[in-house]
């Protein structure tokens, strides 16, 4: 069954461990976002996490909370994040495909800019990292899918 879900916002960095900036649309290179500090040759060139998450954190916390603020390069929404878990696929327009390789990752606390901010992080549980199989370009509000298989697509 192929889920589909829209990006809600695109966000880059040039430093590690801070805020990222919102932007209309990003070249996707084999190595991650094209002029964000995660891009490389590693498991975890770019990251997702869902808009809800960060609603439910915001109003919790009693904090006003932007996309990107987790350090997020996608902020995503109408899906349940639970479900992007390590060796699905999600395909985007254009041939972009990502495979999930992580959920997840150890908080780096005081170092963290985002860390410092908030005084806690949503990354470490909810946060879910990708590398690019395929490279292509987003743009907000783009449909996403969420696939079984590297292949596996409705068009």
């Amino acid at each position: 069954m192929i889920r589909k879900f829209t990006v809600f916002s695109l966000n880059i960095s040039p430093a590690k461990g801070t805020e990222k900036v919102p932007v209309e649309s990003v070249r996707v290179t084999s190595a991650g976002f094209e002029n964000d500090a995660h891009a490389g040759n590693w498991h975890r060139q770019i990251s997702l996490l869902d808009q809800e998450s960060v609603e439910s954190f915001a109003s919790a916390s009693n904090l006003t909370i932007k996309p990107g603020d987790f350090g997020e390069n996608i902020t995503i929404e109408g899906i349940d994040i639970t479900l992007l878990v390590p060796g699905k696929f999600i395909a985007g327009p254009g041939g972009l495909r990502l495979e999930v390789t992580q959920v997840g990752k150890e908080c780096h606390g005081d170092d963290c800019t985002i860390f410092q901010k908030v005084g806690k992080c949503i990354m470490p549980a909810r946060g879910v990292f990708c590398r690019v199989v395929s490279p292509g370009v987003l743009h907000k509000n783009d449909t996403l899918e969420l696939a079984e298989t590297q292949q596996q697509s409705e068009n």
